[in-house]
């Protein structure tokens, strides 16, 4: 993964046409729908370039996912620096994926989305998802740490699980769920009192 991560951080343009297309392509038709072709012609490079760039279709995904993640932190800590009271900012991550989801053409979380593609243990993008998952949990342990809730890390452990079945839920288009898992998450931070 820290190969891809460098990877990244020194794109040519050509490699970020490919990247930006395959992002796109993997979210709206999913991982294994989309095949090397498609982006290399989408980006305007040759499959060459593609593979010059990223080495495989398997890098190239776990490149899509480790950007994914980056743009999410990206989209979340500012949200959460709004946000003064230590509890309100638990309630703010919620705030936050309502608008997240909000924000365009939301087919799902692109993990989840993308773990369902993948079921190979050893496949490169399956250490991003994990990672990606343990910090969501992690920042939650940390906001309600800073809460000072009385076991903050079994608020983490229901607070992660509710957003994770919330971002499911508004996937398969059922109405509100992140707005239910926020009032839930409430009616707990009530009884942490």
């Amino acid at each position: 993964m820290a190969d891809v991560v460098e990877l990244l951080d020194d794109l040519t343009p050509a490699g970020r046409r490919v990247l930006d297309v395959a992002a796109g392509l993997f979210y709206r038709q999913g991982i294994h729908a989309v095949g090397v072709d498609a982006i290399a012609a989408d980006a305007g490079v040759t499959k060459k370039t593609l593979y010059t760039c990223f080495g495989s279709k398997d890098r190239l995904v776990t490149a899509y996912l480790i950007e994914r993640d980056r743009r999410w932190r990206e989209w979340l800590e500012p949200r959460l620096g709004e946000v003064a009271a230590p509890r309100e900012a638990l309630l703010a991550v919620f705030d936050a994926l309502e608008e997240w989801m909000g924000g365009g053409d939301f087919r799902g979380c692109g993990f989840v989305n993308a773990l369902a593609e993948i079921p190979e243990a050893d496949h490169p993008a399956r250490a991003v998802i994990a990672e990606q998952k343990r910090w969501m949990r992690e920042r939650f342990a940390r906001l309600a740490a800073d809460a000072a809730l009385a076991d903050p890390e079994d608020f983490a452990d229901s607070a992660f699980l509710l957003y994770e079945g919330a971002t499911v839920a508004a996937s398969a288009g059922i109405p509100g769920a992140v707005r239910q898992a926020r009032r839930t998450a409430e009616r707990l931070l009530a009884g942490e009192g």
